[in-house]
C-alpha cells in the first residue's frame, strides 16, 4: 500500500480556512487531520467542534480527528456528530483505554491511540489488536512547527515488530517535523501515514508540496 498523506489543519491560515479546505480536496491529499487541544492535557488551545463541523461540510476526504484533552472518553458520540471518521485518543490521557477503544468503534468511527514521545510502544502490547491505527508524536504535542525528534524512528521500528508480532492491522502514523528531509525514512521504518502542517501549508506551493511527500524516493 502506497502511503497517505494528511495535512494538518493546525497550520492552515483561519482567515482562509475554504480555500484551504478546497486546496486539500483538489490535491493528492488522503486525509484532514485535525487537532484538538484543550489547554490542560496540552499547553495550547486550537479550534473545537464548530470548526469540525464546518471542515465537514467542505470536506471531501475522511477526516482524521486527534483529541489531546483529558477525559477524551467523555465525547466521543460529540465528536462522532460533527464529522469525525477516524478518533485518536492519547494513551496519557485515557485511564480506561479499552472501554474507549470499544465505543469509539461502537459509534462506527475507527480508533486510533496516540503516544507521546516519552510513552514507549510496550504500552500497547495488550491493545494494539483492537486498535485501526497508532499515532506517534515526533515532537512534543501542543504547538506546530517544532523540529523532529530523531528517536522516533527507532521507536517507529519497535512499533512496526509489535504490530507485526501481534498479527494486528493498525496503520503508523507519525506527526511532527515531517517534511521531504525525513519522509522517505519514516516510510522505510513502517509508516503509513504522513501528518504535515506547516511544511504544507507555508509553503509557495502546498499541491506539489503534497505531491512530492506523497512520493518520497525510499
Amino acid at each position: 500500500m502506497q502511503h497517505l498523506i494528511a495535512p494538518s489543519l493546525l497550520a492552515a491560515d483561519f482567515a482562509n480556512l475554504g480555500r484551504d479546505i478546497e486546496m486539500i480536496n483538489n490535491s493528492e491529499a488522503d486525509w484532514f487531520h485535525l487537532d484538538i487541544m484543550d489547554g490542560v492535557f496540552v499547553p495550547n488551545i486550537s479550534f473545537g467542534l464548530p470548526v469540525i463541523e464546518a471542515v465537514k461540510k467542505m470536506a471531501r476526504k475522511p477526516l482524521d480527528v486527534h483529541l489531546m484533552i483529558v477525559q477524551p472518553e467523555r465525547y466521543i458520540e460529540t465528536f462522532k456528530n460533527a464529522g469525525a471518521d477516524l478518533l485518536n485518543v492519547h494513551y496519557e490521557a485515557s485511564t480506561h483505554l479499552h472501554r474507549t477503544i470499544e465505543s469509539i468503534h461502537n459509534y462506527g468511527m475507527k480508533a486510533g491511540v496516540t503516544l507521546n514521545p516519552h510513552t514507549p510502544v510496550s504500552v500497547l502490547e495488550e491493545i494494539i489488536p483492537m486498535l485501526d491505527l497508532v499515532l506517534i508524536m515526533s515532537v512534543n504535542p501542543g504547538f506546530g512547527g517544532q523540529s523532529f525528534i530523531p528517536g522516533s524512528i527507532d521507536k517507529i521500528k519497535r512499533l512496526k515488530e509489535l504490530i507485526l508480532k501481534k498479527n494486528s492491522k493498525a496503520f503508523i502514523e507519525v506527526d511532527g517535523g515531517v517534511d521531504n528531509s525525513n519522509a522517505a525514512t519514516l516510510v522505510k521504518a513502517g509508516v503509513d501515514v504522513l501528518v504535515s502542517g506547516s511544511y504544507i501549508f507555508k509553503s509557495a506551493d502546498p499541491i506539489a508540496t503534497i505531491k512530492s511527500l506523497k512520493l518520497p524516493v525510499v
